[in-house]
């Protein structure tokens, strides 16, 4: 009996770690204002295009394409991920994107990254405005080195770039995330 209370109580504290990273990591990263995450989203192109020049097909061919300047991830079996940000179509800025992810399973660790996802055809696009895009469970993204566009191909009408900023996390996966987006009101 006393084993059994000990191992409930171990499972217990387990858990409630697992919850506290995953408020800490589902909350995504508070941008300062519009400028300036607009102005990161830019930056994160910039960086994907300069470790691969070949991006840049992507970012010309792309219908649009929604950039993540730094997504935070992490977890201790019960994991989470989020991140603001922008949706860019013709080049332009045309609203903000949140990102929220949660998984379960075996992983530990927490890192930062960036994403891009592009979106082939405007029905893709139009997708992820209206709400109603979620990166399937075995969604994958070509992690960004130099060349690693070269084979990179859409999938399923999308393709998703990422790049480690910081920290180690055994899993690492782009699956099962959730997306919303918010378009960007006109200044008077």
């Amino acid at each position: 009996m006393a084993r059994t209370v000990h191992t409930v109580h171990g499972m217990r504290i387990c858990l409630r770690t697992a919850v506290v990273l995953l408020a800490l990591t589902c909350v995504p990263a508070i941008a300062a204002d519009k400028t300036s995450l607009i102005s990161d989203a830019r930056a994160t192109v910039q960086t994907f295009e300069q470790k691969d020049p070949r991006v840049g097909k992507f970012v010309s061919g792309a219908a649009g394409y929604a950039v993540f300047p730094t997504i935070a991830k992490g977890g201790f079996i019960v994991g989470g991920a989020g991140g603001d940000g922008v949706l860019f179509v013709g080049g332009q800025p045309t609203g903000k994107a949140n990102m929220g992810q949660a998984s379960v399973g075996a992983q530990l660790g927490g890192q930062t990254y960036s994403e891009i996802i592009f979106f082939q055809s405007p029905s893709a696009l139009k997708d992820f405005e209206n709400g109603n895009f979620t990166l399937a469970a075995q969604a994958s993204a070509v992690a960004l080195s130099a060349g690693a566009a070269a084979n990179a191909d859409y999938q399923n009408g999308v393709a998703v770039f990422t790049a480690s900023k910081t920290g180690l996390m055994y899993e690492a996966s782009v699956g099962g995330q959730k997306f919303t987006y918010h378009p960007f009101t006109a200044t008077r």
